[in-house]
């Protein structure tokens, strides 16, 4: 007994314990920088502090939001999560144009930025974020009018008759100042930008993306003020050499979605689609969206992948709306219900007497499928020609398929599509 050694975290080499704190939360990491000079210096270790998830600390302030910038936060710094006070008994504001510009020289590899309930009227514009940025999420927070604008409002020409002295000895002269001017349209290099029930998010807002020469991807949900007119303004009109350009001629996957929030009116935002979009290759449209969506489909030529999710769909609504897209590679139902009208059985099926009955089938459980939808699929009437036919490719359609006939006509329409079912159902009503 007298040759056992106690063994304590002192033995264990800094690589095993850096292991071990990455298990920790902002606040316990914090914590446990406090127990003694080793463990405050491997807390402060760089890669502890990629991706900081600072949404599940209640309290905190912009105070605390400077003593991790000064302390921990560095180079190692790839994703940042934070809360507002939108929601909080203290509200207020919690970001300031100080703290931003620090973040952005002590963090030069920041690259993902979501901001949860964040008031941002006390922002000038969207310049003042880190220009490393490519993905910006907003949930839920509140916009001043010329956020998206690229040079802040206080640069026009009130800004430079309340400090014209200041300025010419900063800049130089106008030459220098359009140079200036110049630098700060191309700062922005953000690439996705993603709008989650943003209600202060207008078509102003939406026009001023246009001058965002490296967006891709936007992603607008529940987004109540933008009307079909904002889109149709922003999609490319003209061509030069077979390319879109004008409005956000650099996009190329766009979501939309509307979940019918209580007390919201619907602006069937996707109708702006009918106008065309050239180079637009992938949508998604959720909710209340889909419906109005599926008619502008036809005139999106460039579309390859499309999602619909969240909604009710009929079969005949998905085989008008598929039957001119030739072009489709990827088709995904996404929590869909779709609506199977039947009559109602005579004789035969005990199980289906009754008016007026709704049934439901999850696709976790194909073997309790509706046999009267099998039959209707299937070419024979065993069960198992039903679940299995022939005549489509393996590898694809998904094995969880709820709609046979769906799939079997979309099969038809679209041989080169690849069809994908997730947490669907099926609802039949009777006639």
């Amino acid at each position: 007994m007298a040759d056992i050694k106690t063994c304590t975290l002192d033995y264990f080499p800094e690589n095993i314990l850096i292991d071990i704190l990455s298990y920790l939360n902002i606040k316990e990491l914090v914590r446990a920088g406090r127990v003694c000079k080793r463990w405050r210096r491997l807390v402060k270790d760089q890669r502890l502090w990629r991706n900081v998830d600072l949404t599940t600390w209640k309290g905190i302030t912009l105070h605390l939001l400077w003593v991790l910038l000064r302390q921990y936060l560095g180079c190692g710094l790839r994703c940042l999560r934070l809360r507002g006070l939108l929601l909080s008994a203290r509200a207020g504001k919690l970001l300031s144009e100080s703290w931003l510009q620090f973040l952005a020289s002590k963090c030069p590899r920041l690259r993902r930025l979501s901001l949860f309930h964040a008031d941002l009227r006390g922002l000038r514009s969207c310049s003042l974020l880190p220009r490393t940025l490519q993905v910006l999420e907003l949930h839920g927070c509140e916009l001043p009018p010329g956020f998206f604008s690229q040079s802040p409002p206080d640069s026009g020409e009130e800004g430079e008759t309340a400090a014209t002295g200041s300025l010419q000895s900063a800049v130089g002269g106008d030459s220098k100042s359009g140079k200036g001017h110049a630098s700060a349209v191309s700062s922005i290099t953000i690439e996705t930008l993603v709008l989650d029930n943003v209600p202060s998010f207008t078509d102003q807002h939406l026009q001023s993306l246009s001058s965002w020469e490296k967006l891709t991807r936007l992603e607008l949900r529940d987004v109540i003020r933008v009307t079909a007119a904002g889109v149709r303004n922003c999609a490319p009109k003209e061509f030069v050499l077979k390319n879109p350009t004008g409005g956000l001629s650099r996009l190329r996957r766009l979501e939309m979605g509307n979940f019918g929030r209580p007390g919201y009116r619907l602006q069937m935002a996707s109708l702006g689609l009918g106008v065309g979009w050239p180079g637009l290759e992938e949508v998604s449209l959720g909710g209340r969206e889909v419906g109005p969506g599926l008619l502008c489909l036809r005139r999106l030529r460039d579309l390859h992948w499309l999602q619909l999710r969240s909604c009710r769909l009929s079969e005949m609504q998905v085989l008008r709306s598929c039957r001119i897209l030739r072009g489709l590679r990827r088709l995904e139902f996404c929590e869909v219900d779709f609506q199977v009208h039947q009559r109602q059985p005579d004789g035969e099926g005990g199980e289906w007497a009754g008016e007026g009955v709704e049934e439901e089938e999850e696709i976790r459980e194909p073997e309790q499928r509706d046999p009267a939808v099998e039959g209707r699929a299937g070419e024979g009437g065993e069960e198992g020609e039903g679940q299995e036919p022939e005549e489509v490719p393996e590898g694809r359609c998904d094995e969880t398929d709820p709609v046979p006939t769906i799939r079997r006509a979309l099969a038809k329409l679209l041989p080169h599509c690849t069809l994908v079912f997730t947490g669907c159902k099926v609802t039949i009503r009777y006639d």
